[in-house]
C-alpha cells in the first residue's frame, strides 16, 4: 500500500519541475538567438570602425549606446545607429561609425564620445530573428587599438565573456567558436 503523503511528495516535485520548464520555456522565447559576433577597430587615418562577424544567418545594423546599469531597453541612450543596405551574411564586414561609410545609412550619427563613459556596440535584424553579442568600450580602450586589430568580447568555455583585442585574421578564425 502507498502512502498518501510519499505519492504527494512526487506529485508535488513533478508539478514543480513542470512549472520550471515551462516557466524556462518562456523565458527562453524573449531572446533574440545569437548568431554574428560584433567588435570595433580603428582605419589607418583613425576613424573608429563598427565589425561585424556573421556566423551564418544575417545581421541587418548595429546600434552603439550608451551603457546602463539599468539596462531597460526602452531608456538606451543611443550613441549612433547604422543600417546596412543590404543584409550583412555570413563573413566579416567593416563600416566607420564616425564618418559615412558605403553600403550603410547612418540612422543616428555617432554623437561625441566622453571620457568615463562605456559604450556598446551591437547588431540586430529588422525583424529580430538574429543578433550579435555586444562589446564594450571607453575611449581609453579605443585609444589602445592599432589598425588591423579588433575588439571584441569572447566567450569562454566556462560561458563567462571577456574583452580581448586580436588581428583581424585571429578574429575572423576564432570569433564564431561556439556558434
Amino acid at each position: 500500500m502507498r502512502s498518501t503523503k510519499s505519492c504527494g511528495g512526487i506529485l508535488r516535485r513533478l508539478a514543480c519541475g513542470i512549472a520550471v520548464g515551462v516557466t524556462l520555456t518562456a523565458l527562453s522565447g524573449c531572446t533574440v538567438p545569437v548568431d554574428a559576433v560584433a567588435g570595433i577597430s580603428v582605419s589607418a587615418d583613425g576613424h573608429l570602425l563598427g565589425v561585424m562577424l556573421v556566423c551564418g544567418h544575417h545581421i541587418d545594423g548595429a546600434t552603439l549606446y550608451v551603457d546602463d546599469p539599468d539596462p531597460d531597453p526602452d531608456h538606451l541612450v543611443k550613441a549612433g545607429e547604422w543600417i546596412a543596405s543590404r543584409p550583412l551574411t555570413e563573413g566579416l564586414t567593416t563600416w566607420t561609425l564616425d564618418a559615412p561609410s558605403a553600403g550603410w545609412t547612418t540612422t543616428t550619427p555617432l554623437t561625441p564620445l566622453a571620457a568615463r563613459t562605456t559604450y556598446v556596440l551591437y547588431g540586430g535584424t529588422k525583424d529580430n530573428s538574429w543578433s550579435s553579442t555586444s562589446t564594450g568600450f571607453t575611449l581609453a580602450d579605443r585609444a589602445v587599438l592599432r589598425p588591423g586589430t579588433v575588439r571584441y568580447e569572447r566567450v569562454t568555455e566556462d560561458g563567462d565573456e571577456r574583452a580581448v583585442t586580436v588581428s583581424v585574421s585571429a578574429f575572423e578564425a576564432e570569433g564564431c567558436d561556439g556558434f
